[in-house]
Formats: C-alpha cells, sequence, structure tokens
C-alpha cells in the first residue's frame, strides 16, 4: 500500500506540474510566433482533455482500503500537487517573461499564446486545488469545523493561506495514515473475532444523551467492536430520570436482548451515569441473574461535589426554568417523561453516597471500572475545558465532569494517564468527537477491553 501510495504521489505531483506548465514551455521552445498561433488552440483543447481524463481516473488509481479512505487520500494529495506545482509554474512563467518581447518599459505587449497558456495555467492548478479541498472538506472526519472555518478565512490572505492549506493537508496525511492502519490491524485478525464475547454486549449510555442511529454516543466504536466479532445492542434509557426510573428501563431492556438473542445473560459496558443506572438494574431491578459483567466508563460512583454545590447554589427559579426547558426538548426527541432535576440530583456526592449504602453488588456478577482524566483544561474540549477548573477546585484530578476518586469501583480499577498535555476528557472515552488522540487509540481501547471479557470466558 505504501509502495502504491507513494508511485501515485511522484506521478500526480508531475503530472499536474506538466500540464500547469506544458503550454508554457511550448512558447520558450516553440519554432515560430506563427506556428505557436496556429496550434495554440489544438493545444489548449488537447490539455484540457487529458486533465479532465485525469481527474476523472484520480478515484480508481489511487491507494485507498474504502472509498471514503481513497476521496481523501485523492484530495489530500491533490493539495499537495497544488503547494509544489504553484512555484515551479511561477518560476516557469517568470523564466519566460522576457521570450514574450516584454520588458519593464512594456510589460503588458503580451503575445497571444502566452496569455491562453497562461490561463490554462491558472485554470490547471485552480482544478487541482478545488478537485482537492472539496474532497478534503467533504470526507475527512479530523479536520473538524475549527480547521474547516479557518481554511475558508484565512483561503483569501496570502501567505497565510498556503500556510493553512499546509496544515490541513497534514491533517488529512494522517488521518489516512491512521485509518490505513487499523484497517490492516482489523484485516490480520479478522478470522480470530477478538471480540466475540459468549454474551452480547449492551452498552449504556450516560445523562443528557440518547441513543440514536444517525448519531451514535459510542462514536466509532461500535463498528470497530462489530468488525471483530463482537454482537451489540444498547441501553435506550430515557436522557435523564432518576437513576431507579432508568434502572427500571434497562431491566425490560436486558429483557429483550435475552429473548431475541437466546443469550442467558449480557456483558453491560456504561458511560456515565449509565453505570449508575446499570447497578440499579442488577441489584434493585432483579438482573443480578442475567448480566455476566458491568464494566462501568469513566461513572461517578461517588458523586460530583461541584454538583452539589451549583444545586444549592442556583437560583430556585432559574434551576426549575432549566428543568422544564430541558424536559420539553428531551420529550421532542423522544423521552417519554424525563426529568432533569432527577438526573441531576442522583449524580451528586449525597445521593450517590447513599445509593452505595443500598446497592451492594450482586454475587456472580463481575465489576470492573475504567476512568481517564486531563491535566489542564485545555486537554477537554468544549464545554468540558469550562467546567474542568471547577471540577477540579471541588474534587481534584477529573476529565472535565467525573473526579478520578469518584470512579473507582469493582475488583479492577483501570486508570487512564492522559497522553502528553492533551488528556482524555469525559467525551473522549466515548469518542464523542471522532478524534484521532495521539498516545490513545479509543477504538483498540474497546477492543482490548472486550477481547479481555472473551479471555475470561464472559
Amino acid at each position: 500500500m505504501k509502495e502504491k501510495r507513494k508511485a501515485y504521489r511522484v506521478v500526480n505531483i508531475l503530472f499536474t506540474i506538466l500540464m500547469a506548465n506544458m503550454g508554457l514551455l511550448f512558447i520558450r521552445l516553440g519554432a515560430g510566433s506563427l506556428w505557436q498561433a496556429r496550434a495554440s488552440v489544438f493545444c489548449a483543447v488537447l490539455l484540457a482533455a487529458v486533465f479532465i481524463i485525469w481527474l476523472i481516473l484520480k478515484i480508481r488509481s489511487s491507494a485507498g482500503s474504502t472509498v471514503r479512505l481513497k476521496m481523501l487520500n485523492v484530495g489530500a494529495e491533490e493539495l499537495l500537487a497544488f503547494l509544489l506545482a504553484l512555484p515551479v509554474t511561477a518560476g516557469v512563467a517568470v523564466w519566460i517573461f522576457p521570450k514574450t518581447g516584454c520588458s519593464l518599459f512594456h510589460p503588458f505587449h503580451l503575445t497571444g499564446p502566452f496569455i491562453l497558456f497562461a490561463v490554462i495555467a491558472v485554470l490547471v492548478l485552480a482544478a487541482v486545488f478545488w478537485d482537492g479541498i472539496v474532497r478534503v472538506y467533504l470526507t475527512s472526519v479530523q479536520l473538524g469545523v475549527r480547521h474547516r472555518v479557518w481554511g475558508i478565512i484565512l483561503g483569501w490572505i496570502f501567505p497565510l493561506n498556503l500556510l493553512m492549506l499546509t496544515k490541513i493537508r497534514h491533517i488529512v496525511r494522517d488521518e489516512v495514515r491512521t485509518e490505513e492502519s487499523l484497517f490492516a490491524r482489523d484485516a490480520a485478525r479478522a478470522e480470530k473475532k477478538i471480540c466475540a464475547t459468549r454474551y452480547p454486549l449492551l452498552l449504556v449510555h450516560g445523562v443528557f444523551f440518547r441513543d440514536i442511529k444517525g448519531l451514535n454516543y459510542w462514536g466509532r466504536i461500535p463498528k470497530e467492536l462489530i468488525t471483530n466479532g463482537a454482537v451489540i445492542y444498547y441501553g435506550n434509557q430515557q436522557s435523564a430520570d432518576s437513576v431507579m426510573d432508568c434502572g427500571k428501563e434497562l431491566a425490560a431492556r436486558i429483557r429483550g436482548v435475552l429473548a431475541e438473542t437466546g443469550a442467558e445473560k449480557v456483558n453491560i459496558i456504561a458511560h456515565s451515569k449509565g453505570g449508575l443506572d446499570s447497578r440499579a438494574a442488577i441489584t434493585h431491578c432483579g438482573m443480578a441473574p442475567y448480566v455476566a459483567s458491568l464494566t462501568t466508563i469513566n461513572t461517578p460512583h461517588r458523586g460530583c461535589i461541584f454538583a452539589e454545590y451549583l444545586l444549592e447554589h442556583i437560583p430556585e427559579k432559574v434551576r426549575d426554568q432549566i428543568a422544564e426547558t430541558y424536559n420539553k426538548a428531551a420529550q421532542v426527541l423522544g423521552d417519554k417523561e424525563p426529568d432533569f432535576l432527577a438526573a441531576v440530583n442522583d449524580l451528586t456526592a449525597s445521593a450517590c453516597a447513599a445509593f452505595n449504602e443500598k446497592t451492594p453488588d450482586a454475587e456472580g456478577v463481575l465489576y470492573e471500572s475504567v476512568m481517564s482524566y486531563a491535566k489542564k483544561a485545555s486537554g477537554s474540549r468544549f464545554p468540558l475545558n469550562m467546567t474542568h477548573e471547577l471540577v477540579k477546585h471541588f474534587d481534584g484530578r477529573n476529565d472535565g465532569l467525573v473526579a478520578v476518586e469518584a470512579a473507582r469501583w469493582g475488583s479492577a480499577f483501570t486508570l487512564l494517564e492522559p497522553p502528553e498535555n492533551r488528556g482524555i476528557s469525559h467525551g473522549d472515552m466515548i469518542d464523542l468527537n471522532r478524534e484521532n488522540i495521539d498516545g490513545f487509540d479509543v477504538r483498540e481501547f474497546y477492543v482490548g477491553l472486550v477481547a479481555s471479557l472473551k479471555e475470561r470466558g464472559y
């Protein structure tokens, strides 16, 4: 794959430079102005036809394991070809300029062929640029909104536009490499089905989110698990309600999964408040015999002191207005009886302490927990970068919402150390932003987590 990509890159760059400069070189090396004039139209049409054919065939000749990655790779290579061909073409034009008979005293006495081929050069470069940037903007996941917006803003300011274009190209190139590496890794272990656990997986979301097919709460994680053999279902509980009520919803969901699959039990992987909801379903709703394992991800088992502080200090009228607004919006999105305040109250330190006293771990169920944190506020994305310091003041090390010590639960606790200063936030643990983080592959982390369950017979 690497060899094919390198060969494509070289051919693409050389072809782009050739197409942009063939007409200009033709003037420099041509035998005479009369012959040039007669051949200009034919040469222009030939160049245009060849270039259009080349653009059409790019997607087929490029390297890539999927259509999206092929498109993305073509876009990255187009931007590289543009960045290299632009200075070359400018240099060739300057070199040829004296041949046109122009001088510093008569700079506008340009010959017809020179004007024609200069226009062709501009059109070729413009076609390469727009073909590349459109492909990249339409197919890249890692660019995000921020880089796309800055690309548009700086696109009108020279030379900042070239610097931004270089930055965009680097991001896209790294994305292609990462995705291709993951694709190759999955292909190499496809037959092993390392995530084909004995019992199906039930992914349970946290507070203020729902399980929506079009916008998966778990990002790219489920697809990666399924690729490696996992059978996945979702909790589908309301986005905001008390822990006990959500536990009842999960209990009904578990019964439905068992009836559909014929399995004896399920393995639950729950994020944030979903971990508390799952514990309620197991201990209080009779699901202990039907749950093989519960792995909680960044769950506030011991609650959030900062949440308690906010509830105590926000004026009651404001608090009720926020709750009413949220509940109405949640009903529109599918919640039957959302209760914003019940959900938030159950996440406070005092509420979790009371919950833990009456909710012992069930015998026969494997309880394990995972937690991450960010070293500083900038290690999280908005809005978690805004709450990080507040949570740190009350609860200590945190992921933007949940403190490290609040998440420790079960027979095994895994603390993920943040790569450098980037950190691994509450949202990063469910691939909320679909971001490739240097030093932490969230998709592979879940593959390892589920593979471990399989190895232990779950």
